[in-house]
């Protein structure tokens, strides 16, 4: 399955280690994760020289092709806010994970689209079962 990930990169990589699992564990499963390179520790230095209009079109252009989104929401992006919206608006499967205790946008905790799925997470076996059980709901 082609899967976008969504996750922060100038607006902080203090979860990076959890987009690290999270790639590493889907593309292990054979999915194709187009935006892979959000897990990489140089993420922001390799970005910094992108022109703007060059990483919009990119992503979006992700966003488009893929066939679900599974975006980590701890950290706020304004990045990562547009990328679900859009996949939310395009009918795409969204499921957004974020770290229990942490307060979250009401944005997303409250929006009731049909194709969108919100889940706290307190450990990485706990997030490893959420992501399974939505990727199942997919498939069936």
């Amino acid at each position: 399955m082609k899967i976008y990930f969504s996750g922060s990169i100038s607006g902080g990589r203090a979860h990076e280690a959890i987009y690290q699992h999270l790639v590493a564990r889907l593309q292990a499963q054979g999915h194709q994760v187009l935006s892979a390179h959000v897990a990489d520790p140089i993420a922001l230095e390799a970005e910094k020289d992108l022109p703007p209009r060059d990483v919009f079109e990119r992503d979006t252009n992700w966003v488009r092709e893929c066939e679900a989104v599974i975006a980590e929401v701890s950290t706020p992006s304004l990045g990562v806010g547009y990328e679900y919206g859009l996949a939310v608006q395009l009918g795409k499967p969204v499921l957004c994970v974020y770290r229990a205790g942490l307060r979250m946008s009401k944005m997303i905790t409250g929006n009731p689209a049909p194709n969108l799925t919100v889940a706290a997470y307190s450990s990485e076996a706990e997030l490893d079962e959420q992501v399974e059980a939505f990727l199942k709901n997919l498939a069936d």
